[in-house]
């Protein structure tokens, strides 16, 4: 069994929670998480890449890596079904000892041969709802990953999971509230332009935005953009809002 000392724990633990502190977007702390990866779990005498792949609902797959090849090879697990797509189905590690050796997922493994690759782990990192990740490592050694290597990395991706659902976790709280102020801006502007209407034409609040939504649908035009072309019309300022940081 290989488990780390407490006070290795405790250090890795607060490792990862500084790289989500220190990241800017999911996108940054996935690319610094790659490369903690790699340098974790690499052997001097055995170097390992290493990619982590997130699939989110609704959002394109976001892939980082430690290096441009481990890069080429998360871009090919979103063409080619491999250890990657299986270690996220099943919630299992997906050790390919021997990729010359090897007949499942035969375009994939072609491909990850051709690029001087031996030897891939993926293991399924643990986050919430419709999200799916996992942590590849790759070497271009054969039968580079022995039995206590997949125990550190199932360890270290224990951990791992808890800052990535951290960090999107932040993720969607930061989106909603940008949608949010997207939201309200807009509301505002429409706001403006039925106050502008109500003026022009000595109608109520409703007959103004009946107008206002009439004139969207004639000219085949979103309704916010049809309100800033009025409020611009009518106003020699800027228009702003109140709901800017």
């Amino acid at each position: 069994m290989v488990n780390p000392l407490p006070e290795q724990d405790a250090l890795q633990n607060g490792y990862f929670l500084d790289l989500v502190l220190g990241s800017e977007d999911v996108e940054a702390f996935l690319s610094d998480l790659a490369a903690f990866s790699a340098e974790s779990l690499s052997h001097p005498e055995s170097p390992v890449f290493s990619g982590i792949t997130v699939l989110r609902r609704k959002k394109s797959a976001t892939a980082a890596s430690s290096d441009e090849r481990a890069l080429v090879m998360d871009q090919l697990q979103s063409t080619f079904e491999g250890p990657c797509l299986t270690a996220m189905d099943k919630l299992t590690p997906v050790l390919v000892r021997d990729l010359l050796a090897e007949h499942r997922w035969p375009e994939y493994i072609q491909a990850a041969s051709d690029q001087g690759l031996r030897s891939i782990l993926s293991v399924p990192l643990l986050v919430e709802g419709d999200t799916r990740a996992a942590l590849n490592l790759y070497s271009e050694r054969t039968d580079a990953f022995s039995d206590d290597d997949v125990e550190r990395a199932e360890i270290f991706a224990s951990h791992a999971s808890k800052s990535l659902r951290l960090a999107l976790k932040i993720a969607q709280l930061s989106d909603a509230r940008n949608d949010l102020a997207a939201a309200m801006q807009s509301r505002t502007v429409i706001d403006l332009a039925v106050g502008a209407i109500m003026a022009q034409n000595h109608c109520s609040q409703e007959e103004a935005f009946t107008i206002l939504r009439t004139a969207s649908s004639n000219r085949n035009i979103k309704l916010r953009h049809l309100a800033k072309s009025i409020i611009a019309a009518v106003s020699s300022g800027k228009i702003t809002t109140h709901f800017e940081e």
